[in-house]
């Protein structure tokens, strides 16, 4: 059958959905960065940005509503990469060895654990979304409600493209890895690097020539990107910088994500093909 992959789908969201710690740290961790860390940076970077101020006719943002859409990018692209640890899990307790064994193609195996890694992604980012409007994140400035719908879409285009092609990603370690604890380690080495030397907090203008140039190889940078310009618009003026994007400068973060992510599926399937558990 063609549909294999919706029984590890399944299996991956009734293990999300039993283990309760894990649900209920995974949906209120971002929400409470985004209250503490955002509403406390605010006032300080507000107060700052505000003796630059901002072109005339370009709109202004606050800094909470810039950094939200980097809050959504940080909670997905740590969700991705801990993704593939069940993984790692089923390799430890036996389970691996059956499903590789058994005729579901192993192609399947990647895939339904990617999905449900998505779907936990789109999950987080309407609670982060919903959250953050209530604290005063002014997200869709004077959009319609089809303005709205549309950019949520575009929203969740760009959030399930890029935590599929990390999901992936981190399949591809765990397949490779043997002990959880150097998973997360791995993971903990490419969080950081991945979310500061990006667009998440602050603009990459004034990042030294080095830092800059790692930017633009990041995927993070370009998943921002595109939440901004969903959440935000193509034209806003936000600590001390003026941001504007085209419509081509959107399908080519896509774009990008998209080649990162078929690179990983290329690479995620050929680990798979040549796995061996004993």
């Amino acid at each position: 059958m063609a549909w294999e992959f919706l029984t590890i789908y399944w299996r991956e969201m009734i293990r999300f959905t039993r283990f309760k710690a894990l649900l209920f740290s995974s949906l209120l961790q971002p929400a409470l960065w985004l209250a503490f860390f955002g509403v406390a940076m605010s006032s300080n970077f507000d107060r700052f940005a505000s003796a630059v101020p901002a072109p005339p006719g370009v709109f202004p943002v606050e800094y909470l509503t810039f950094m939200a859409a980097g809050v959504i990018a940080m909670t997905t692209l740590f969700t991705s990469l801990f993704g593939g640890i069940s993984l790692l899990f089923d390799k430890n307790w036996g389970l691996m060895r059956e499903m590789l064994a058994s005729p579901i193609p192993r192609t399947h195996i990647m895939i339904g654990v990617s999905l449900s890694g998505m779907t936990k992604s789109f999950i987080q980012v309407i609670i982060i979304m919903v959250f953050g409007l209530l604290i005063g994140v002014h997200f869709f400035p004077g959009y319609t409600p089809l303005q709205i719908a549309v950019s949520v879409l575009g929203i969740l285009a760009f959030v399930g493209v890029f935590s599929l092609g990390f999901l992936l990603f981190s399949s591809i370690i765990s397949m490779r890895m043997e002990s959880p604890e150097g998973l997360q380690g791995v993971i903990t080495l490419l969080t950081l690097p991945l979310f500061f030397v990006s667009n998440s907090l602050y603009p990459i203008q004034a990042f030294p020539p080095l830092l800059r140039a790692l930017s633009i190889y990041n995927p993070l940078t370009y998943l921002i990107t595109g939440i901004r310009y969903f959440t935000i618009g193509s034209d806003f003026f936000a600590i001390g910088a003026r941001y504007t994007y085209t419509p081509v400068d959107i399908l080519i973060s896509f774009a990008v994500l998209v080649i990162f992510a078929a690179v990983m599926y290329v690479l995620a399937w050929q680990t798979f093909r040549r796995a061996v558990v004993t």
